[in-house]
């Protein structure tokens, strides 16, 4: 079946060997969120019971047929997934609703939304994308509906003003959001006897109460979100002394091996998959699991031919009486991922008929879904092979103890300690540390003006060099809480030769590597370019300059901004005749702001900040390397440049009543 695009209205029947449907909501904003949820509807078009509503505060059905997953981060943005097993659903529903909600925003804030939905293989079985939404706060994207036997998809987009409590009741569930006393909340029940209890109250006095054998008030249907609840690690404050260190959960203590080193690092991630499961499910949602339970083993056995083959480990998730199961294979350090290796696992994956080959390594891919290895593709017909570097499995941890909905401060303590050990040198799971061994040959030929677009090593840095913009993206993303993308033209990012092919035609011709940051909410992107011809490493940004006011007060505002950044910042004003440029250091433009702007007649439009530095030249991540150098020049620059600007807001228009 091809993967089709849908528009409103328009109808598919699924092919009669899906069983299982991974719903997908996705919106590009990644700074609001929307909520997807489902109803199971009968014949009449209504829920049977308010228990047939699945959302974030309902997550399943009773029968355990429609599942709410939760909300992800993606490069592309955010999204949201419900599960539904088709065989699971009861005779009496006949259609499956899909819809997404917000309790803050109006749906035209996100700008385009999309539902895809996706059989159990991970095939996208339709997509249906809509930007109509204007002031409505929640959306039926679609529904999944029995007829004539078989499962179909429809596209809808309809929407409702009254936002998720309104869609809700129109389907027929019981709605209270009013606000409740919750003290009976605070009394439990610690003893039964015959018809008599005792009672604790709030203030820890134990009262008698009688019982009544009476059924208990059915209670409505609340769709209010719950306030996240944040919660810290425990805090250790009975040290004696500044030499008293706490006991870590991964000692780093004594590695030795790389073989050690690689077993260490996958026992502690599938023990912490096993302890904190948000984070088990981060994880295996990138190699394509469904939700489930999550269980992990280390080097599992398995015959091929006259041998046997070891993968580092197996991740299992059991799901609607089916198992998901994925054989991991680990390198840490330099190791590398071999062919030979990972046919041999996709062969016995194949044979017990599991769903993936997981890799696990340093490298980082330039894109989602490219591979450090290439295999034979006939070995991937019934079997995917995914990859996922250290440094995503760090980025998930890190998201999810900044931004997630951890509430129990053991999770969050061992999510900790976890981090802390990947993050020391001797776990071996670095997260981006050398260029490549044809670094240097492509760094000499550029400084000798010698590199051709054709050559083949320029091609392999090339890669390297996407990889590492992604690798900053990652460790900004985590840092800030936000989805920063590595950002291509639009002709590039899905082709991944197209994109390294341009790489190399501008370091033939200009001797630079560039990318660009593009981070929510920044007053700029965040541009970075390598010339390894001047061995210099240029951050720069671009702000819009305010549209009112003189030049010299448009540079002024600017300045005020900037009175905590580098004073060897280079700041350019650009103006409507593009033959007014002026180009100052923050130095010169604090002793004297005319400097920027003196003799100038049009009118200034927008600034570019720039911040020089020097380059370091070796492939390695040693603190002379060319990696560290990258990292340490973007990481200053959005600190001490980026962040503390905000774009101009003109003034609110001033009202002429009263004025006379």
């Amino acid at each position: 079946m091809s993967s089709p695009f849908l528009t409103k209205g328009q109808n598919i029947t699924l092919p009669a060997e899906v069983t299982e449907l991974d719903v997908i909501v996705s919106w590009v904003d990644p700074e609001r969120d929307l909520d997807a949820s489902a109803l199971l509807v009968d014949e009449d078009g209504r829920v049977r019971s308010d228990a047939d509503f699945v959302f974030y505060n309902q997550p399943e059905s009773p029968d355990a047929a429609v599942r709410y997953l939760g909300s992800s981060s993606t490069d592309e943005g955010k999204q949201e997934r419900v599960s539904i097993h088709l065989n699971s659903l009861p005779l009496d529903v006949v259609k499956v609703v899909i819809a997404g909600s917000s309790d803050e925003h109006g749906l035209s804030e996100f700008g385009k939304l999309a539902l895809q939905v996706r059989d159990q293989s991970g095939s996208v079985l339709g997509e249906f994308f809509t930007a109509d939404a204007t002031s409505e706060r929640a959306l039926v994207f679609g529904e999944v509906y029995r007829r004539d036997g078989a499962w179909k998809l429809r596209a809808v987009g309809q929407g409702w003003e009254s936002g998720l409590a309104g869609l809700a009741q129109d389907f027929g569930v019981d709605v209270d959001d009013s606000e409740q006393d919750e003290s009976i909340d605070d009394v439990v029940v610690v003893e039964v006897a015959d018809s008599h209890a005792q009672a604790t109250t709030p203030t820890g006095e134990v009262v008698d109460v009688s019982i009544v054998d009476v059924d208990p008030p059915k209670r409505a249907v609340r769709t209010k979100k719950p306030a996240a609840k944040k919660v810290t690690p425990p805090q250790f404050t009975l040290a004696g002394g500044e030499g008293w260190h706490t006991a870590r959960l991964f000692s780093v203590s004594g590695v030795g091996s790389g073989e050690e080193q690689e077993k260490r690092a996958t026992s502690a991630l599938i023990a912490t998959m096993q302890a904190v499961r948000p984070f088990a499910r981060a994880i295996c949602a990138r190699a394509g699991a469904p939700s489930g339970p999550f269980e992990g083993y280390l080097e599992v056995p398995f015959v091929k031919g006259e041998g046997k083959v070891i993968p580092d480990g197996v991740f299992r998730v059991s799901r609607a009486g089916h198992v998901w199961t994925a054989l991991l294979e680990v390198k840490t350090g330099t190791g590398k991922l071999t062919k030979e290796q990972l046919e041999n696992y996709l062969d016995v994956a194949r044979r017990h008929k599991y769903e993936v080959v997981l890799s696990l390594s340093n490298d980082i891919p330039a894109s989602v879904g490219e591979l450090p290895v290439q295999v034979n593709k006939a070995k991937l017909n019934r079997v995917s092979l995914r990859h996922i570097s250290w440094s995503e499995v760090i980025h998930e941890a890190r998201m999810l103890l900044s931004h997630g909905d951890l509430a129990d401060s053991l999770q969050v303590w061992i999510l900790s300690e976890f981090v802390r050990y990947l993050t020391h040198p001797k776990s071996g799971a670095t997260e981006f540390v050398d260029m490549g061994r044809h670094w240097v040959a492509v760094r000499d030929s550029v400084t000798a003006g010698t590199l051709r677009p054709s050559d083949v090593k320029a091609l392999s840095v090339a890669n390297t060099w996407a990889s590492l913009s992604r690798h900053l993206a990652l460790r900004m993303t985590a840092d800030l809480g936000v989805t920063v993308k590595h950002h291509l033209p639009r002709k590039l990012s899905g082709d991944p030769q197209a994109r390294n092919e341009y790489i190399v035609e501008q370091l033939a011709t200009s001797g630079c590597l560039a990318a660009t940051l593009r981070i929510p909410d920044a007053a700029g992107d965040v541009s970075v370019e390598a010339d390894l011809r001047t061995n210099k490493i240029q951050c720069s940004t671009t702000i819009e300059a305010p549209n009112d006011g003189t030049a010299l007060r448009r540079a002024s505002w600017l300045l005020k901004q900037l009175e905590d950044a580098p004073a060897d910042i280079l700041v350019e004003a650009v103006f409507a005749d593009v033959s007014e440029v002026s180009c100052e250091n923050l130095a010169t433009v604090r002793a004297d702001t005319k400097s920027l702007t003196s003799g100038r007649v049009s009118e200034l439009r927008r600034f570019t900040l720039t911040s020089p530095t020097k380059m370091g030249s070796k492939r390695s991540g040693s603190a002379a390397g060319f990696i560290v150098s990258v990292t340490a020049a973007v990481d200053a620059f959005y600190r001490d440049v980026v962040q503390p600007l905000k774009p101009w807001v003109p003034s609110a228009p001033e009202s002429a009543i009263g004025s006379e």
